[in-house]
Formats: C-alpha cells, structure tokens, sequence
C-alpha cells in the first residue's frame, strides 16, 4: 500500500484520519499514526497554546508522524501556522480559506502542506499554490460539507491536478478504499469511523448513536446560510430545519448550534447536540481500535485490488 501519500507523510497505510472539531485531539491522533496510519490533531477555533500542548501530548504517546488541521477562518490562524513550524509538526491540512499566505513559510520549514478542496478549481489553485496533495471530499463527508459527491469529485480533481489526491468523504471500509484508488486517489481520509473508535474521546451516547444509524439517519442544516453541515438527525436538527424553512434570522440560527458540538462531544447531549457524522455512518456497526480499524480496511482493500489484477 505504499505510494505518494504514505512517502510525503511517513506513515505505513495511506489512511489518514479526519481533523474533526472536538474530537481529533491528541489521543484519537497518536493512535492512528501508532497503528500506521497518519492522525490530525484539530486546531479548529482552539487557542494557539492548547494547539502547541496538544501537539506536545501527542510527540509523548508517539514517534511516529502526525499532522494538524486548522481552520483558516480560526481568528487563531495566524498563530497556529506558526506553531506547527516550531514544533516540527510533518503536515497541515487545512479548510475554510485559503492557505497560500502560509504557504512559503512552511514549505521553507519542511511542513507538507495539503488543502481539504470541495472542487476542481480549488485544486487547481492550490496545487499552483505549492501544495503537495489535496483532500478532494465529497458532500457524504460529515461536518461541513460543499455540493458534489465523492465519487464525482474524486475523479475531476485527479485529471485536473498532478499532485496525490487523498479521497474523502463516504468511506469507512476497505471497499470505499478500493473505489477511491480505483477514482484515482492516492489514499483517503476518514472521520465518522475514528469518531467511534475506542481511543476517540467522543462520548459514549455519540458513539452509540453512529453504530445504530441507518444510511438516511444523516441530514443537512445551514443549507440557506450557505454553510451546510451534515450531521445525525435529532431534535436540534429538526428545530434547526424548521427555523430554516419559515425563514429565520441567521443569528437566530448561530444561536441554536451555539456550543452544540462540544455538548455532543463531551457531554454526550444526542437531544440538542450536534452529531456530526457521514452518510456512511450506517456502515460502521461496533466500537473498534484504530489499530483493528486501520489494519482491516487495508486488508480487504488489498485483497479487492488484487482480485482485479487477477481478473
């Protein structure tokens, strides 16, 4: 399974998992890149200094590389790029924005550098930009999502880039790993399987909502304010909808979420939290090791490509 991805990042597999909000910290990190694949500690709206501790709580739990995303819209940004420079962090993936006033200092400092794109064109941009690959995510991705399918998607970004292309969205096996090699992705990136993943401190009540979930239990809010997110139907989401539909307010509509994904996170509020999950949530049935996860998504996506080579 070695290839692009896994030289550019150091790791075994080229499975990387998700810099999700609240749930991608340190713990659910240094386990991915332990079981050979490439953990993201999520900088999201975090202080630059818990950022800096939770990097240096990760380099203590392994030796092994790891990566940060961080939000570009983090009022926090600025500092946070240079963090990741001064604690010799191997890559940075990045969303909301734009990362190319960053780009030289960290490809002076040996940072890979490697945007979360929702289109060709913003591939295009930041392959010109000097990015080293791209995570091209369709729209069954959880959390924040753009509008086209992972299977569309993947495919364009391939034929219009020449950097490595990391497939993300809609994959939590190693047949969606298979497809996404088959598209022409280099390797994938996964969040709503590590969500449920035993070293994830995601509370139990989220975890158990994920492994109950069936393929039409996600849904869509914010699509009116023009920042869609997919998430697990609940209470919220139908309050969140309703309020939508009868045309309130977009800070009406801040408020209701206001905190929602921390209460999920941490408290394990399923009522009034937000559950950020994929579409492909019904396919994950129990709480495995990131280890376990890992190893077996690789083995049947090995066994699957052989099997065509075979044919």
């Amino acid at each position: 399974m070695k290839g692009p991805v896994t030289e550019i990042l150091g790791c075994e597999y080229p499975v990387i998992q998700g810099g999700m909000a609240w749930v991608a910290e340190h713990n659910l990190a240094a386990a991915v890149s332990e079981a050979g694949g490439f953990g993201i500690i999520g900088a999201a709206s975090a202080p630059a200094e818990i950022v800096r501790e939770e990097i240096r709580k990760c380099k203590e739990m392994t030796d092994k590389p790891f990566g940060v995303n961080i939000m570009l819209l983090n009022p926090n940004a600025d500092e946070v790029a240079d963090i990741v420079i001064e604690e010799g962090v191997r890559a940075v993936t990045t969303g909301a924005g734009n990362p190319s006033k960053y780009m030289s200092k960290w490809k002076a400092a040996g940072v890979k550098v490697i945007p979360v794109v929702a289109s060709t064109a913003m591939a295009v941009m930041m392959e010109r930009a000097g990015a080293d690959a791209v995570v091209a995510e369709g729209m069954e991705s959880g959390g924040h999502i753009g509008s086209t399918t992972t299977f569309a998607l993947v495919p364009q970004v391939c034929d219009a880039v020449n950097i490595p292309v990391i497939a993300a969205g809609g994959i939590a096996d190693g047949r969606g790993m298979a497809a996404a090699m088959m598209l022409g992705a280099s390797a994938v990136q996964m969040g709503t399987r590590f969500v449920a993943a035993k070293e994830s401190i995601v509370h139990a009540n989220y975890k158990e909502k994920i492994i109950k979930s069936k393929d039409i239990d996600s849904t869509v809010t914010g699509m009116s304010t023009g920042h869609p997110v997919r998430c697990l139907r609940n209470k919220m989401t139908r309050e969140y909808l309703k309020m939508e539909k009868e045309g309130v307010e977009l800070m009406e509509l801040e408020k209701l979420t206001l905190g929602s994904l921390k209460r999920a996170v941490i408290d394990g509020d399923v009522v009034s939290g937000t559950l950020m999950a994929g579409q492909i949530a019904g396919l994950i049935q129990s709480e495995e090791s990131c280890k376990d996860i890992i190893q077996g998504i690789v083995r049947e996506c090995r066994e699957l490509l052989q099997m065509r080579a075979i044919d």
